[in-house]
């Protein structure tokens, strides 16, 4: 099992905007500018939580979208979803441990997934895509739990306007 994280963020290091809005992603560039495909082909889980899937719920065709993984929905809320999300509740961290051998998983969106996963040293590989927009203020990415963490750089690619920065985790000697 690896798990991963990837997503975009400002070069002030936000994923949304103070309003949970990506409309500057949306203006910045397309997904097919980046290597999101081959990346989605090699996962068999997500894992998002509800204001991230809030954001994807809005797009045309949702059904469409993750295909071929295991959607699940963090959420409190008692309201179904649509045919191919699984709402979960509970400990993401819990979650991620008891899935299966061999399957990677992808976390989706923001720091309420993955700030428990980062500290809890869960997190294998880190794919960062900068795009090149300043917002001042927002939703940050990372809000772990202060403590040293780092990862190896593998690898530096562009993509349209975007910069992709791919870091795996160092493992404890």
């Amino acid at each position: 099992m690896s798990v991963y994280f990837y997503g975009c963020m400002t070069l002030d290091g936000y994923l949304a905007d103070k309003n949970h809005s990506l409309a500057w992603l949306d203006q910045t560039g397309d997904v097919e500018e980046t290597g999101y495909s081959d990346f989605y082909k090699r996962m068999d889980i997500t894992i998002m939580g509800r204001r991230t899937f809030s954001a994807i719920e809005k797009l045309e065709n949702i059904k469409a979208i993750y295909p071929s993984t295991r959607n699940y929905v963090f959420t409190h809320s008692k309201d179904p979803l649509p045919k191919g999300f699984i709402p979960q509740s509970g400990d993401v961290a819990a979650f991620v441990k008891q899935a299966g051998k061999g399957e990677n998983i992808w976390i989706i969106g923001g720091n309420t997934m993955l700030s428990p996963l980062l500290d809890g040293n869960m997190i294998d590989c880190l794919i960062l895509q900068i795009a090149p927009v300043l917002l001042g203020e927002g939703i940050p990415l990372f809000t772990q739990k202060e403590a040293l963490k780092r990862f190896l750089l593998q690898d530096v690619k562009k993509y349209g306007q975007f910069a992709e920065l791919i870091y795996t985790k160092i493992l404890p000697i």
